[in-house]
């Protein structure tokens, strides 16, 4: 039986079925990574480890005693995530010769937990200081939908976007701090979740900015985000339900969102809009204007991340280990220095306040616009030219980082084709700690904004 189109609640159900063998799929799964024309995407496999935990979920599962309906499904984590006797490189080369993990860190310790079986690590961006994917060390890996040339995967969950995308695994756990999961996820035509930040524990997760980091997960189904979600916060099974596209309120922003988006963009996002509308959904479209206050606060103070990313990584900078980083990082993150410690207070206490005026103007609605305004570009030429790196990194990042700044939870879905026939991705935004409420939604919504067959 062909696993690699399967989702993981699929998968979970054919195991526990007893028409597939839990030892069985983790084998197919290490065969099918092993034998990928892209070795860019795992950083590492841990075969031994996931045969020893599929072999306990078969015991389990035989026995009549499975853990819930994920037991003995594969996943894959981002190189950021500390995985006991493995070290975390964060997908630099710096970091290669660090001692191993001495143990997992508390989220992949509550998935192994609720039977699910670690079958690596993937590729990321270094550090995971970018939106596009790009690594110099371990790789770019290719987006699976990219025909004409290759193109980025986006990051800074890279490899985690891909593996699911191009059917090595049906769910990878990543980070978001401005978008890594969902860019990932819109780029490569599947769904996002980004949680709200705290949602998790973030021990054994290596930081990248404290004030915006979050994770998330990038899976084929919105009911495989809920299943995940569910075992992260330690539960059995999830309180989430299936909510209505009926009588939802949805507020399309018309600032910022969609300034230079591609043409192909607009266009499927508009049709998927023009689908919930059909189904009964109320949508109003004005200015959000947080957005605009979001990004002058950090065109006044700099940017948030860019503040902590430095004071994380300034003696690494000041001394010889900067040669062995990605330029590019490097260069964005030295720009941390020229924040001053009056602006970067200025910009939390901008933060709390828009956080909370956001938050009150969207009310009991959600928000929805284009993940992103553009569809994944060729690789080469973000190689070849660091300006053209720079600005393109800065557009991909815009809409996403919004979210973040606002502490916003969010699930992207495909909805459409752009230009060259890649993924489109539609972003459903709430509040902070409106998990629930925006995952119910997006279950309610994911089959009405998905493009039509045919």
């Amino acid at each position: 039986m062909d696993i690699k189109a399967r989702s993981a609640l699929q998968l979970g159900a054919l195991i526990q079925s007893g028409l597939l063998d839990a030892e069985q799929v983790a084998e197919s799964t290490i065969a099918t990574i092993e034998a990928s024309d892209d070795p860019a995407v795992f950083t590492r496999v841990t075969a031994g480890r996931a045969l020893t935990e599929a072999r306990e979920a078969a015991r389990r599962i035989r026995s009549g005693r499975p853990r819930g309906p994920l037991d003995g499904v594969p996943v894959a984590w981002k190189d950021l995530f500390d995985i006991e006797g493995i070290v975390t490189t964060a997908g630099s080369r710096v970091l290669a010769d660090d001692p191993p993990a001495a143990a997992d860190a508390p989220v992949v310790a509550r998935l192994k937990s609720a039977g699910m079986v670690s079958v690596g690590k993937v590729n990321m961006t270094e550090f995971a200081f970018s939106g596009l994917g790009l690594n110099p060390h371990y790789g770019t890996p290719r987006n699976p939908h990219g025909r004409d040339v290759p193109r980025i995967p986006g990051g800074s969950s890279s490899g985690s976007g891909v593996s699911v995308a191009a059917g090595l695994v049906p769910v990878s756990i990543g980070t978001d701090t401005g978008g890594s999961v969902r860019i990932p996820a819109a780029f490569n035509g599947i769904v996002g979740y980004k949680a709200t930040r705290g949602r998790y524990p973030m021990a054994g997760v290596y930081p990248l900015s404290s004030s915006l980091d979050s994770l998330g997960v990038l899976c084929r189904t919105v009911a495989d985000a809920v299943a995940v979600d569910a075992a992260l916060t330690g539960r059995v099974s999830s309180p989430v339900l299936r909510g209505r596209v009926e009588g939802a309120r949805l507020v399309v922003p018309s600032n910022v969102v969609f300034d230079g988006a591609e043409s192909g963009v607009v266009t499927a996002f508009e049709a998927a809009l023009e689908r919930l509308r059909a189904a009964g959904a109320t949508v109003e479209r004005r200015p959000f204007p947080a957005f605009d206050e979001v990004l002058a606060v950090l065109g006044r103070h700099g940017p948030l991340v860019t503040a902590e990313a430095y004071a994380l990584h300034a003696d690494r900078l000041a001394g010889p280990g900067a040669s062995e980083m990605d330029r590019r990082v490097v260069a964005r993150t030295r720009l941390g220095a020229k924040i001053s410690l009056v602006d970067y207070i200025a910009v939390q206490a901008a933060r709390a306040r828009l956080t909370e005026t956001a938050r009150a103007d969207l009310g009991d609605a959600v928000l929805i616009h284009p993940t992103l305004p553009h569809v994944a570009p060729p690789i080469a030429d973000l190689e070849a030219d660091d300006d053209h790196f720079v600005a393109v990194n800065a557009k991909t990042l815009r809409n996403t980082m919004l979210g973040n700044f606002l502490d916003f939870c969010g699930v992207t879905l495909p909805c459409g084709r752009g230009d060259a026939g890649m993924p489109v991705g539609l972003l459903v935004s709430g509040g902070a700690n409106t998990d629930e409420a925006v995952l119910s939604f997006a279950l309610a919504a994911e089959a009405v904004v998905a493009e039509p067959a045919g």
